[in-house]
């Protein structure tokens, strides 16, 4: 393909993406296809010859679309919102043109300097300490999701506690770490990764908001040490994803440095909200954390993959990840005076993710991006408000911010049965958790090109389809 070729298809697929978010409410929601449906509809062996790109972009249309829950439709409630925006989509197609592989600073510097930049930028518009950032003994480094931030940090918290010897000698057997029921399961799967095992990770059970009980911590580490075992790793988080609990960032942290663990932050969820001043309360004591996450392709309209990812002292992620083969060799390297960020996570090989990044937060603005989470937080607090007036309904959760958890007064069959006839309907996707052993339905309210009238129209869905239910 020639780039005047490139420059004629690529506008046809410019105008089929514009085309799709114009018309992208007239799908459903979520993909109404059986399983096996789409790989059945295409041939099993490959193409001899070259194929155009109007033969390809009209199998798009009538085989892979039918297959496609659609995440950026202003009808999607589920899980978290997986967002992108125009100006991240774009971002991303110049990061895809340039085809960067930005391993180490010398293959790219550009790739690097602009991830440090806007690393730091988002340090100062979430409100963090200074020794996050790249200009003190901190700094951040893009990575793909929250679970590999996770890993991340769990991997140098093993190091650290083992004077970086646990590869070399096999000693991380009588290690614990710390969770509560609450918490993402990749933190267990982090920890069975990791070589800890599942045997000594501890689940701390929670109050009534389902935040992590300080006092249950303390306790469990100390009869962990009066076993003989070390603890090393405490993780708190500020958005569960049942309910957006957020634990005691302080009382966790307090607890983590006396007891010489590493203080993991998650804030995957809701880490984009603290962009705005009044709910940087949340994270009150952040600046006892060892590393601090939240995923920008959650609530910061950056297409996925896209997890920002802080450390307080980058030379223990370097310790624990570094290795300079000869190939990899090079005088800025060897300077000092640059940042490898193949050193700061597990993979070798980077795309420039910073790129999209980038284009969002200019296009927005700090102002920009504070409307539009402020509204969201706005119209949950709308749906909150319908709920609590239904005598049909009720709210299981205060909401923190964005997610609205409530229920059917009819009972568990009876949510399961609402909620998967409406979306089987296609015209909306909203999915559930188990709190205290019932069914709870939840929305998130987050998606980028939200108004209120879709939350308003999909409230009433749900109150009619559970009225006609009733009576039958």
């Amino acid at each position: 393909m020639s780039p005047e070729e490139f420059r004629t298809e690529g506008k046809k697929i410019i105008d089929w993406i514009a085309d799709y978010y114009e018309n992208i409410e007239k799908y459903p929601v979520l993909s109404q296809v059986k399983p096996g449906e789409i790989k059945s509809s295409l041939p099993e062996t490959p193409p001899e010859r070259s194929e155009s790109l109007d033969e390809i972009m009209q199998d798009i249309d009538e085989k892979i679309m039918p297959g496609i829950t659609h995440w950026q439709s202003p009808n999607f409630f589920a899980y978290f919102n997986s967002n992108t925006s125009f100006p991240s989509i774009l971002g991303d197609l110049v990061s895809s043109g340039l085809g960067v592989q930005g391993m180490i600073w010398a293959t790219s510097p550009a790739a690097t300097e602009l991830e440090t930049r806007v690393l730091d930028w988002l340090a100062e518009m979430t409100g963090m300490p200074e020794s996050f950032k790249s200009t003190s003994t901190g700094g951040g480094v893009i990575q793909d999701t929250a679970s590999t931030a996770a890993l991340t940090a769990i991997i140098a918290a093993r190091e650290r506690v083992t004077n970086f010897k646990s590869n070399e000698k096999g000693i991380s057997g009588n290690l614990v770490a710390y969770i509560s029921t609450q918490t993402h399961s990749s933190l267990e799967k982090g920890i069975k990764i990791a070589g800890i095992g599942k045997a000594n990770l501890r689940l701390i059970d929670v109050d009534e908001k389902f935040a992590m009980r300080p006092e249950l911590l303390e306790k469990q580490i100390k009869e962990d040490k009066k076993n003989g075992l070390i603890p090393f790793f405490v993780c708190a988080t500020v958005g569960s994803t049942s309910t957006t609990a957020i634990d005691p960032v302080r009382e966790i942290g307090e607890i983590s440095q006396k007891e010489n663990c590493w203080y993991h932050i998650d804030a995957a969820a809701l880490g984009t909200a603290m962009v705005c001043p009044e709910f940087r309360h949340y994270i009150q004591g952040i600046e006892l954390a060892d590393s601090y996450s939240f995923n920008p392709h959650k609530w910061m309209f950056t297409n996925f993959d896209c997890n920002v990812f802080w450390v307080a002292n980058r030379q223990e992620l370097i310790n624990t990840f570094s290795i300079l083969p000869e190939y990899l060799r090079n005088k800025a390297t060897e300077s000092g005076e640059v940042f490898d960020y193949r050193d700061w996570h597990i993979q070798l090989g980077r795309r420039f993710r910073a790129l999209k990044l980038w284009f969002v937060i200019r296009h927005y603005g700090v102002e920009g991006l504070q409307y539009h989470i402020r509204e969201h937080v706005r119209i949950a607090k709308e749906l909150k408000n319908w709920v609590k007036e239904s005598p049909d309904f009720e709210l299981v959760v205060e909401p923190h911010m964005n997610l609205i958890c409530f229920r059917h007064k009819n009972g568990d069959d009876f949510n399961m049965k609402l909620m998967n006839s409406i979306n089987e309907s296609g015209k909306i996707f909203f999915t559930h958790t188990k709190l205290n052993n019932k069914i709870v339905l939840r929305i998130n309210i987050g998606q980028t090109n939200l108004k209120e009238k879709h939350v308003k129209e999909a409230w009433m869905l749900i109150v009619k389809t559970a009225a006609k239910m009733a009576t039958i």
